[in-house]
């Protein structure tokens, strides 16, 4: 696709200057990290390589390779913990301790020194196979009180499988969970091993935003438009598994009350900025992945609005990029990036990251740092790609540190600090 940097470097300079510096008196992000010098024609995208689907167009500038940034932050990579079963959440605990689910159907503990505990008990029955079994956790917002999890996964139902959420609390001596009950289940099950979507993310508003996928088949796309289904959405729930009353459907015949967004293929990927507001990064086809502010009540397109094109190099059927009635991707990357696992960055380990969202990448293996701005994306950085490991998860840990698990039989689990002056290159 020819991307032309030089439009792109135009309608960037046009942008306001970036934003001041917050009350905690870190260094702005103009400070901590130059930008291109999009008028002397500096803007170069960081994927150059041909586009898979090469006739599609941006709806608008940057919509899509976004001038490239090098933050030149130093940092070091500690390999916590490896032997991991295809690690597929981490989350930290209050301590410096941290949650990590594997695939196959175990949680465990890790210690911040980076010994791993045997696999916690307690856990519902679980079908694991393909992109199935034990994903995403998430601590309640009360857990300093309550010892609560949440979990999503893979059940097995009548018919094949669906995406469970389920919740627990962790025994004090931390081997087992215990009033354990599956709050909620998508509909309808499929007998399929892909697309179970499935990260969950608490709001601001005390709410659990759970992503679903479509099951990827062909036949099983349509549900991502119907409103009869939970497949292809953005669910939000109470804690115990109930539609809120102001959740956008709610009343309206034959919808699912639990729908909050629809038009979805399968997000993998999401998170809330500081500001309160939900961002989710969603698997594509070939050269479609997006990334979507996602609004109360809003349709994302799928099937029938789509960036990329059929892993076989087909077009969508009855799909087009075009803007209409669908919502449009903030960004999309062609070729994609596979991603999975994201977090925007607070902390004051690395100022030049501060405010950025950090995609990971199964595909290109390393992690997408996206500087956003006004709503657009308007820079883009790579980091960590000369690991060669397929990124699942990312999280900010509360010291500041970032901790990341790779999709592998023997995955790792890392943790991301500065890097001492006197330390080499990593």
């Amino acid at each position: 696709m020819p991307h032309r940097c030089a439009a792109l470097a135009a309608s960037l300079a046009l942008m306001a200057p970036l934003g001041a510096s917050s009350a905690s008196c870190q260094p702005t992000r103009a400070q901590a990290e130059r930008a291109p010098d999009a008028a002397a024609g500096d803007c170069k995208p960081v994927q150059t390589g041909p586009a898979n689907a090469p006739d599609q167009r941006p709806a608008f500038p940057g919509q899509t390779r976004a001038c490239a940034l090098d933050s030149d932050v130093a940092y070091q990579v500690e390999v916590l913990a490896s032997g991991l079963v295809h690690p597929w959440a981490v989350q930290a605990l209050p301590g410096g301790d941290l949650l990590v689910t594997e695939r196959p159907g175990r949680l465990r503990i890790v210690s911040a020194s980076g010994q791993v505990g045997p696999p916690i008990g307690g856990l519902p029955r679980i079908d694991a196979g393909g992109q199935g079994g034990l994903l995403d956790v998430a601590l309640s917002p009360s857990f300093a009180t309550d010892r609560t999890l949440f979990w999503s996964f893979s059940e097995p139902r009548d018919g094949g499988n669906t995406t469970a959420v389920a919740r627990g609390a962790l025994s004090d001596d931390r081997r087992d969970l215990t009033d354990v009950r599956v709050i909620f289940r998508v509909e309808p099950a499929y007998d399929g091993r892909a697309h179970f979507g499935s990260r969950l993310s608490f709001g601001p508003d005390g709410m659990l935003y759970v992503t679903t996928g479509d099951r990827s088949d062909k036949s099983m796309r349509k549900y991502a438009q119907q409103m009869d289904s939970h497949l292809g959405k953005t669910l939000r729930i109470r804690p115990d598994g109930t539609a809120p009353p102001d959740n956008p459907f709610v009343g309206t015949q034959g919808a699912k009350p639990e729908i909050w967004t629809l038009g979805h293929r399968n997000v993998q990927a999401a998170a809330f900025d500081d500001q309160g507001r939900y961002w989710q990064v969603e698997h594509g086809t070939r050269g479609g992945d997006e990334l979507n502010l996602i609004e109360k009540g809003k349709n994302y397109g799928w099937p029938l609005q789509a960036y990329g094109e059929e892993y076989s190099g087909q077009p969508i059927p009855g799909a087009a990029p075009a803007p209409g009635q669908f919502q449009q991707p903030v960004y999309y990357w062609d070729p994609v990036i596979a991603p999975s696992g994201a977090a925007f960055y607070t902390g004051a380990a690395f100022p030049a990251w501060r405010g950025s969202l950090l995609v990971g990448g199964l595909v290109t293996k390393d992690v997408a740092r996206l500087r956003l701005e006004d709503g657009r994306v308007t820079g883009e950085e790579r980091l960590f790609g000369d690991r060669g490991q397929r990124i699942r998860d990312i999280e900010q840990g509360p010291d500041g540190a970032l901790y990341i698990v790779t999709d592998a039989p023997d995955g790792e689990l890392w943790k991301v600090t500065p890097r001492p002056a006197s330390a080499s290159t990593p």
